[in-house]
């Protein structure tokens, strides 16, 4: 654990505050038999941090990230991105927000069957409209060893290939935020830890900011932060590593 002189040294290297949730709460049923998911959890998260957000299944995990990641609705509070305030957002904003700004790395890949490596790549980017950056795609596919298979369709693929690709997806756009839940899950050993290193590889490289949902505090330890959340709490905060910026 890092000591305060170096948590203060860690946080510096940061420029701007990327997400913050206020007093975020998600309620399930009435009383006496309410469920708290979420009981009044704020964070703050800087730009370019990689943050693994862990606990047990039922500590309120998942559901932080579907509140972060404007998928459910809180039943209070706020969640702020990249200066943007979710809950003033209509559904069609909010779609279109959740597009743009925020990549997501599922657990199951959810790649199209019918469309090729490079179509789902870039399929964020085409349904907003616009044209892909060939350039940073180049960049991408490069850094994850994609460059063979952007023409070979998923169910080509292995595991740990399609993790790739659902990697590149989420980066694609150039979002604020990248959100993973449970991003190994399905994969083995020697694979997630190849997968997990080439997201902090990506963050590092894309100066991108990443919150991992995961319940394997091994896979967590490869994070600058963990967060630890027991009955829809923030327990614990905790500092692993300093960033090294090149600059």
């Amino acid at each position: 654990m890092l000591s305060s002189d170096q948590k203060t040294v860690f946080k510096g290297v940061y420029k701007m505050s990327i997400l913050k949730t206020e007093n975020l709460k998600k309620y399930y049923g009435k009383e006496p038999n309410v469920v708290r998911a979420l009981d009044g959890v704020s964070l703050e998260i800087e730009e370019g941090e990689f943050v693994a957000v862990v606990g047990t299944s039922g500590s309120g995990k998942s559901t932080l990230l579907n509140m972060i990641g404007g998928l459910d609705v809180p039943s209070e509070g706020k969640v702020i991105i990249a200066g943007k305030d979710l809950s003033g957002m209509d559904d069609d904003r909010l779609t279109i927000f959740r597009r743009r700004r925020i990549g997501f790395v599922f657990q199951n890949y959810n790649l199209i069957p019918i469309l090729n490596v490079y179509e789902n790549i870039v399929l964020p980017v085409s349904l907003d409209g616009e044209k892909p950056d060939v350039t940073y795609l180049k960049k991408i596919t490069s850094l994850l060893g994609l460059e063979e298979r952007l023409t070979e369709m998923p169910n080509n693929l292995s595991g740990g290939q399609q993790q790739r690709v659902a990697i590149a997806r989420a980066l694609a756009s150039k979002p604020a935020i990248i959100l993973a839940d449970e991003p190994t899950g399905n994969l083995d050993s020697k694979t997630s830890q190849d997968v997990l290193g080439l997201i902090k590889m990506t963050s590092r490289q894309f100066h991108q900011t990443v919150v991992m949902i995961t319940h394997n505090e091994e896979i967590a330890q490869l994070a600058d932060r963990t967060i630890r959340i027991e009955d829809g709490k923030i327990r614990e905060s905790r500092w692993l590593s300093l960033i090294h910026i090149s600059e």
